[in-house]
């Protein structure tokens, strides 16, 4: 009975007409502006601002033939090696001797190219199919760099042909010199496997580092020239590092990805 006497008071009595009307504070004013300002600068970013993105692969500098490994096609004990590490040997220039049980026999480079890595080493006795030396595949010695990275996981197909590319080479201090550019020259079709990668480098334990998360998608990377530089190619810094580069040498590349807007993010 109570809580119904205080109902019919309620709906008796006259409305408060004759009170004053209370309108927002100063202080709650200028909140709801800002968020509204907020609101809209947020909505035109939304459609109409970009976003750019880059994506960080291993890879390594190299020739655009790439590289080959020479193995002994005989067995015994070397006697004589010709080449050296550094040289650049023409088709069919001797590389070492071999006794073997048929007598003397000369171990020939296969194809021209300069010599990168050199296992073979006199004395040594090695059997059929030992590995003996990396040659570059290059016809002279001033044949210039390119970068080759490996990028796993599907990313290459958000990768462009052009687009720049930073790479920070290892054998340079980056705090010092800055990273190497260059620009994506091409994206491989289909993702190579691990022997793939080695007949290019003519390195199996890269190959194996290159390819352990699964088969990457190689992309090839060309360095912008600068005749300026000690090393003939373009730096984030004036000159770069007052040596130059050397093939084989590992790097990582930032390739730098198409901008996006935010409301793609947000649509299928």
């Amino acid at each position: 009975m109570q809580f119904r006497r205080k109902a019919l008071s309620k709906l008796q009595s006259g409305d408060e007409l004759d009170l004053p009307v209370r309108f927002a504070r100063p202080q709650g004013k200028f909140v709801l502006g800002v968020t509204v300002l907020v609101m809209a600068v947020l909505g035109a970013w939304t459609f109409g601002g970009s976003v750019s993105a880059k994506l960080s692969a291993p890879g390594i500098l190299t020739r655009a033939q790439g590289s080959y490994l020479l193995q002994s096609p005989f067995s015994g004990q070397i006697t004589t090696v010709h080449a050296k590490e550094g040289q650049l040997l023409s088709p069919g220039a001797p590389l070492l001797q071999v006794a073997t049980e048929q007598g003397e026999r000369t171990v020939r480079a296969v194809a021209g190219g300069r010599v990168t890595s050199l296992v073979a080493k006199t004395g040594a006795v090695v059997a059929t199919g030992a590995d003996l030396a990396v040659l570059e595949r290059v016809t002279a010695a001033d044949e210039p760099l390119i970068a080759v990275l490996y990028v796993s996981g599907g990313g290459g197909a958000e990768i462009r042909v052009g687009a720049p590319v930073d790479l920070d080479v290892q054998s340079v201090p980056r705090e010092r010199f800055g990273v190497l550019r260059g620009r994506v020259k091409e994206v491989g079709r289909a993702p190579q496997t691990q022997a793939q990668i080695g007949g290019f480098l003519g390195d199996a334990r890269l190959a194996a580092h290159f390819a352990r998360q699964g088969n990457p998608i190689a992309v090839l990377v060309q360095l912008e020239p600068a005749t300026a530089t000690a090393t003939g190619y373009r730096w984030s810094t004036a000159g770069g590092p007052p040596y130059p580069l050397d093939s084989t040498t590992p790097v990582t590349g930032a390739v730098h990805l198409p901008a996006q807007r935010p409301v793609d993010w947000l649509l299928p």
